[in-house]
């Protein structure tokens, strides 16, 4: 490699490193409670468990769900209602208008088939929800997370980089080498190295998919508009619905409507979901890969008919599936625990990035240990 392009990787690998380290170290510390989510909850008992369904008892009526939901929380409208898929228990999620953002939302867990109102804390409440928030937008909304993605892209480009910076040095020692014997920076040198190239996969995935998780609103922003817009057109000069029809009976259209699927939530007018018009009952597969797919069935509030089923943008279906993908959400706990033990190594990898920055010569130095082969630049992080 030529000393230009070399010290040019060389700067691109340091600064990116620079800028996004602090961010990252943020994003998985608390990224890792977060993998256990479910976990905690349960443990916790902040997860409600719902009592086995008697054989033969049909479901209750969404309507009429709704309306004890409502009941918790007088003047507030109904926004969502979905199904929780760990037991007979849906949630109806409520708010004082159809554009109630997120943190003012409330939520009732109610028992599918018996519809008792099950005791379960609100889902923007506690320390998992405010480790959350850290994660997802450092309390500061859409500019956060934008802000998180950004740094998550130069995580990225910052493994490349290092990937880049690692192969004169893999010319030099063994795959594993670590100088235990010389000084003790060259030897948390080797083991930064080591480790970072062996999580480096993981972390390219985690990068990406994190970075493409924080785009979320602006694309489903983006589906709204391209995808409802004809049918917004339809509707354009229409006053707002002064009645809405049946939610359950919309339910049943959509399962008639795609009977291989099964209903995932219902988003109400307003919400940004379905248009102005419609219920939008959103419906995925059953098996892990397709369950994280959904699709629209939109169905009039107010006459009760079908209206579309339009198909999911391609990039909608990439950000369904990176989202569990992140988490490890796709394999059960054994997934979660190697998800876990990757990024408690790529916190090492970022602390001891930090340490050898710290103790870093200068960038000519640097420059000369990389042409030797004697040392080298680590992926995911390293800073000097």
């Amino acid at each position: 490699m030529k000393r230009s392009t070399l010290k040019a990787w060389f700067l691109v690998h340091k600064w990116t490193s620079l800028v996004c380290t602090l961010f990252l170290l943020l994003l998985f510390a608390t990224g890792l409670p977060l993998i256990f989510w479910e976990e905690i909850a349960h443990a916790t008992g902040a997860e409600p468990e719902a009592e086995p369904v008697p054989a033969g008892m049909p479901r209750a009526n969404a309507d009429q769900l709704i309306e004890k939901a409502l009941a918790r929380y007088p003047g507030e409208v109904p926004l969502f209602f979905g199904w929780d898929d760990h037991g007979p228990m849906v949630y109806v999620t409520t708010g004082a208008r159809p554009d109630t953002p997120p943190p003012e939302m409330h939520s009732v867990i109610l028992h599918e088939y018996t519809g008792e109102i099950l005791p379960a804390p609100s889902f923007n409440e506690g320390v998992m929800y405010f480790i959350y928030r850290l994660h997802t937008d450092v309390f500061v909304g859409l500019a956060g997370t934008l802000f998180l993605g950004a740094m998550t892209l130069l995580f990225v480009i910052a493994i490349i980089s290092g990937v880049v910076l690692y192969a004169p040095f893999m010319r030099k020692l063994s795959f594993g080498t670590l100088r235990t014997g010389k000084s003790r920076r060259l030897a948390w040198l080797d083991l930064h190295n080591l480790l970072g190239v062996v999580t480096v996969a993981w972390a390219l995935v985690v990068g990406l998919t994190g970075a493409i998780n924080t785009l979320a609103k602006p694309l489903e922003q983006s589906w709204q508009a391209q995808q409802l817009g004809e049918l917004g057109d339809r509707y354009r000069n229409a006053p707002k619905p002064s009645r809405f029809s049946s939610v359950d009976a919309a339910i049943a259209k959509a399962r008639a409507a795609e009977p291989d699927m099964k209903p995932a939530f219902v988003s109400f007018p307003g919400t940004g979901y379905s248009g102005e018009h419609h219920y939008g009952v959103f419906m995925h597969g059953n098996t892990p890969i397709t369950e994280r797919i959904t699709k629209p069935v939109l169905v009039d509030v107010e006459t009760g008919e079908l209206t579309a089923q339009p198909e999911l943008p391609l990039y909608m279906s990439i950000l369904l599936l990176s989202q569990p993908l992140h988490f490890g959400d796709y394999g059960g706990l054994p997934l979660k625990l190697l998800w876990a033990l990757l990024d408690l190594i790529t916190l090492f990898v970022l602390v001891s990035g930090l340490y050898l920055w710290a103790k870093r010569g200068s960038t000519e130095t640097r420059l000369k240990e990389l042409e030797s082969g004697l040392v080298s630049e680590a992926p995911a992080g390293a800073m000097r």
